[in-house]
C-alpha cells in the first residue's frame, strides 16, 4: 500500500509539476546536460537564468485544470473512496492530501481514465500498463499464470517509463514492483497482508488517548469502557444505538404489497424535484413488455394465452408475440376494471435520481 502511495505520489508530483514533489528539477535537467542524455531536457541559457523546457510528460495548464475537474466532479459508490473532491484545488491546480487508500484507488482506477487524450501514447501506455499490473496483483483471487505474466511484463513497463522520465523519478519504491510478484506468489492475495485495517484500528486507539503524558493508560481505561457500553447497548430495546442504526443509503428495504403488484414492493429515495412526462406509445410498450416479464402475477396470462393461441404463436418473432400478447391483456383486463371505470395511466413521475436497493 506504501509502495502504490510512493508510485502514485511520484507520477502526479511530477505530471502536475507540483512544487516540491515533481521529479522534473532544474537539478535534474542539470546532471542531464551534464551526462549529455536526453537533450530535449537541457535548460538553456537566457542571459543569468535557465530557461527550463516543456517535458513531453508535463500537462499544460488545461490540462491540468481538467484533472482537477474530473477528481473534483467524481461520484463513485460508497465505501469506494473517500471524498477526494477536498484534495483537489481548482484554483490552483492542485492535488494535495492524498491518504495511501485515495492513491490506491486513483493508481488502480483512476488515472488510466483522467489521463486519457490528453498525453502522448509513449507517456500513457507505460503508465497504464502499471495501473494494470497493480489492478492484478490487488486482485481478491490471484492465479499463477496472471502472476506469471505481470512478472515478465513489469521490467519492460519499467524500460518505457525510464525512456520518459528522467532518472530522478526511480527511486527504491519504483523498482519495488518486480518483486512483488514474487511476494505474491508466496504469501497470497494482498488484502491479508497490507496495513489499511491495522492503520484503522490504530487511529481507534489514539482516539481513546485523554491524557497525552499516559498514554497506555488512557487507552486502556478507554477501551474498558467502549466495552462495558457495547456489552450495556445490547440489552437496551427500542433505543436508537450503532448496532441498530440503518445503513447510510437504506432505502428501507421492502415494504407490503398491499394488493398491489411485487415488482413494485421496493422502496426507492429520490433525490431532487420531480417532473411529470407523458409517455410515448412505443415507451409504454416497452414499459408493458417490462412489467409482463419480471412480475409474478401475470404467469397465469401468460399461461392462459399460450394454451388458447398454441397454433397460432408457433411462427410468431418475439416482438409480434409481445404485441399480441399484450393486446390480448389489455383486453382481459380491460374487461375486470369496466365496472370500476379506471383506465391504466399513461404519464409518469421522472426525478433526477432515484436511489434503490
Amino acid at each position: 500500500m506504501h509502495i502504490e502511495k510512493n508510485i502514485c505520489d511520484n507520477i502526479m508530483g511530477t505530471i502536475m509539476n507540483a512544487k516540491g514533489k515533481t521529479k522534473d528539477t532544474i537539478k535534474t535537467q542539470l546532471d542531464l546536460q551534464e551526462m549529455n542524455i536526453r537533450p530535449e531536457l537541457h535548460p538553456t541559457k537566457n542571459g543569468e537564468k535557465n530557461e527550463v523546457p516543456t517535458a513531453c510528460y508535463t500537462l499544460s495548464p488545461q490540462e491540468k485544470h481538467n484533472i482537477c475537474l474530473f477528481l473534483k466532479n467524481l461520484k463513485v459508490p460508497d465505501g469506494f473512496l473517500s471524498n477526494i473532491s477536498q484534495c483537489v484545488n481548482l484554483k490552483e491546480h492542485k492535488i494535495f492530501g492524498l491518504k495511501s487508500h485515495n492513491c490506491h484507488v486513483l493508481l488502480q482506477h483512476l488515472l488510466p481514465l483522467a489521463l486519457r487524450g490528453m498525453l502522448s501514447k509513449a507517456v500513457c501506455e507505460p503508465l497504464i500498463e502499471l495501473s494494470l499490473f497493480f489492478n492484478v496483483l490487488g486482485a481478491k483471487v490471484l492465479r499463477i499464470d496472471d502472476l506469471d505474466q505481470i512478472e515478465a511484463q513489469i521490467p519492460i513497463t519499467l524500460c518505457k517509463l525510464a525512456k520518459v522520465f528522467p532518472p530522478s523519478f526511480f527511486d527504491v519504491m519504483v523498482h519495488l514492483p518486480t518483486h512483488l510478484t514474487n511476494e505474491a506468489k508466496l504469501a497470497g492475495p494482498v488484502q491479508y497482508r497490507w496495513m489499511y485495517p491495522i492503520e484503522r484500528w490504530l487511529y481507534f486507539l489514539k482516539s481513546l488517548i485523554g491524557n497525552r503524558a499516559c498514554p497506555e493508560g488512557s487507552i486502556v481505561e478507554g477501551y474498558l469502557a467502549n466495552e462495558c457500553m457495547t456489552l450495556c447497548s445490547r440489552y437496551l430495546h427500542r433505543i436508537d444505538i450503532k448496532f441498530n442504526w440503518p445503513e447510510r443509503n437504506s432505502d428501507g428495504g421492502l415494504r407490503n404489497s398491499d394488493g398491489g403488484l411485487s415488482l413494485f414492493c421496493k422502496f426507492g429515495k429520490t433525490l431532487g424535484a420531480p417532473k411529470q412526462l407523458d409517455l410515448e406509445a412505443d415507451e409504454l410498450e416497452q414499459a408493458y413488455i417490462y412489467i409482463l416479464k419480471n412480475c409474478d402475477e401475470v404467469l397465469p396470462f401468460l399461461e392462459e394465452f399460450a394454451q388458447i393461441h398454441v397454433d397460432s404463436t408457433q411462427h410468431l418473432s418475439d416482438t409480434e408475440w409481445n404485441k399480441q400478447f399484450i393486446e390480448w391483456l389489455h383486453n382481459c383486463i380491460k374487461k375486470m376494471i369496466v365496472g370500476s371505470g379506471g383506465s391504466p395511466c399513461t404519464f409518469m413521475w421522472s426525478y433526477p435520481i432515484c436511489i434503490t436497493l
